[in-house]
C-alpha cells in the first residue's frame, strides 16, 4: 500500500478523482432534484436516467478499442476539458433563469457519454501504472478517492442548493474538472502507449484498412472472453449492479419528498449515507475480499443490496433509511474493489480497455430498458419501483453465486 502512496503518479489520479467526483456528485444530485421540484414526475427522472445512457451505449462497444490503443492520461484530460465546457454553458443558463429540462437532459446525455470513456480509461490507466501486488490497493485507493468526493457532494449539495441554486453547484463542478485536468498533466510527461505481444501487432499490420485495424481489435475483445465463463458471470453480475446503481436516481428523490417530506435537505442526507458507507469500505474491503475472496464478496454486496433497496421505503424515520443507504453504499464500494481488482488481475492491459467496455456497455443497455419501467412503476408505488431495483441487485447476486465447475479464471492462463 505504501508504494502507492509513493507514486508520484498515482498520487495525482487519486487527488483528481476526489476533486472531480465531489463536483460530479454534486451535479448529479442537483440536477435530478431539480428535475423532480419543476416536474413532479418519477416518469420525467426515469427519461433523465436513459437520456444520460443512451450515448454510453453507442461509444462504449467502440471506444475500448481507443483506450487500448492511444494514451490513457490524455484521453482522461481531454474528457475533462470537453465536460467542464459543456456544463460552463449550462450554468450561465441558469444562472439567468434560462436552463429548462431539455437542456438538462442533453447536458447530462454528453457528460454521461464522457463519463462512460473516462471511467475504463482512469481503470485501465491504473492498471498500467500499479505493480500486480498492489492492485487491491489501488482499487482500494482508488475507491475511497470517489467515494471520499461523493461523499462531500451527497452531504452538502441538498443544504447548498437551496442557497446557490443550480448555477452555482454547475459551477463548482466546472472548477473540479480545471483543477482535475492539472492534476493528470502532473502525472507523467510525453505519450504513453502500452504495448502489444508481436503477434497482435502482426495482425494489425496486416489489416487493410484502419477501419479494418480497428474492427479487427474490438472482435480480439471479444474473443478475449471466450471459455472464461468466471469472468463473463462476474461481468453479468456487474452490468446487472451497474444498471440498478444508475436506476436509484429515479427513486430516491422521492423518497426523501414523498416519503419522508424533506425535501433537498433529506435528499442530500440520502446521499451522504450512501457517500459515508462507500468511503468506509475501503477500510475493510481488503479483509472482506480476503476473508470470501472476489466472487463471494460481489455475491454478499450484492445481496445486502437487494434486501436495503427493497426496505428503504418502509422505514418509518428518515434516519433509518440514511442507515440503510449507508449499508448500500457499503456494498458499492466493495463490489467495485472486488470487481476491479478481479479484473486487474486476470486480463492482460492490452485487453483492458475492451473488456471493461463490454461490461459497462451490458451495462448501461440495462439500465435504458430499466429506467423507464421504474419511473412509470414508482409514479403509481414507490415501493414497488424500489423494489423492482432490489429485484435487478438479487438478480446480480445470483449470477455471482452461480457455481463454477473445473478451472477458475485464476487458473487459466491469460490470453495474448
Amino acid at each position: 500500500m505504501r508504494s502507492i502512496l509513493q507514486s508520484r503518479g498515482l498520487r495525482f489520479i487519486l487527488a483528481a478523482n476526489v476533486i472531480s467526483m465531489l463536483g460530479s456528485g454534486m451535479n448529479a444530485a442537483a440536477v435530478a432534484w431539480h428535475i423532480l421540484r419543476i416536474t413532479h414526475s418519477e416518469i420525467a427522472l426515469g427519461t433523465f436516467a436513459v437520456l444520460q445512457t443512451l450515448p454510453a451505449i453507442l461509444l462504449l462497444p467502440f471506444s475500448g478499442v481507443i483506450i487500448d490503443r492511444e494514451d490513457r492520461r490524455r484521453l482522461v484530460m481531454m474528457l475533462d476539458l470537453i465536460r467542464a465546457a459543456i456544463i460552463l454553458i449550462v450554468a450561465i443558463l441558469a444562472f439567468t433563469d434560462r436552463v429548462v429540462v431539455w437542456e438538462l437532459y442533453l447536458m447530462n446525455m454528453l457528460v454521461a457519454a464522457g463519463f462512460w470513456m473516462f471511467w475504463p480509461t482512469i481503470s485501465a490507466l491504473i492498471q498500467e501504472l500499479t505493480p500486480e501486488e498492489e492492485f487491491v490497493h489501488a482499487n482500494i485507493f482508488l475507491m475511497a478517492g470517489v467515494q471520499g468526493g461523493w461523499l462531500v457532494a451527497g452531504a452538502i449539495v441538498g443544504f447548498v442548493y437551496n442557497k446557490i441554486g443550480l448555477g452555482g453547484v454547475l459551477l463548482i463542478d466546472v472548477s473540479s474538472y480545471l483543477v482535475s485536468f492539472v492534476c493528470y498533466l502532473a502525472v507523467r510527461k510525453g505519450r504513453h502507449v502500452v504495448p502489444r505481444p508481436a503477434e497482435l501487432q502482426a495482425d494489425m499490420i496486416a489489416a487493410e484498412t484502419a477501419l479494418g485495424k480497428f474492427f479487427r481489435e474490438m472482435r480480439e475483445g471479444w474473443e478475449y472472453l471466450r471459455g472464461r465463463r468466471e469472468v463473463v458471470l462476474l461481468g453479468i453480475s456487474w452490468a446487472l449492479f451497474l444498471s440498478a446503481m444508475m436506476t436509484g436516481v429515479v427513486v430516491t428523490p422521492s423518497l426523501s419528498e414523498k416519503v419522508f417530506q424533506k425535501g433537498a435537505v433529506g435528499y442530500g442526507w440520502l446521499n451522504g449515507g450512501w457517500g459515508v458507507g462507500a468511503f468506509l469500505s475501503a477500510f475493510y474491503a481488503s479483509r472482506f475480499i480476503g476473508r470470501f475472496g472476489a466472487r463471494r464478496a460481489i455475491a454478499i454486496s450484492l445481496g445486502v443490496l437487494a434486501l436495503c433497496m427493497i426496505s428503504a421505503p418502509t422505514m418509518p424515520l428518515l434516519a433509518l433509511a440514511v442507515l440503510l443507504y449507508g449499508l448500500m453504499g457499503s456494498g458499492r464500494g466493495i463490489t467495485g474493489i472486488a470487481f476491479g481488482t478481479r479484473l486487474m488481475e486476470d486480463i492482460p492491459k492490452h485487453y483492458m480497455g475492451r473488456v471493461q467496455n463490454t461490461f459497462y456497455a451490458a451495462g448501461t443497455f440495462l439500465q435504458v430498458l430499466q429506467s423507464y419501467l421504474v419511473g412509470a412503476v414508482a409514479e403509481k408505488n414507490l415501493k414497488a419501483g424500489f423494489a423492482s431495483i432490489g429485484l435487478v441487485y438479487t438478480l446480480g447476486f445470483a449470477t455471482a453465486a452461480w457455481p463454477i465447475r473445473g478451472a477458475s479464471a485464476a487458473q487459466v492462463e491469460p490470453a495474448d
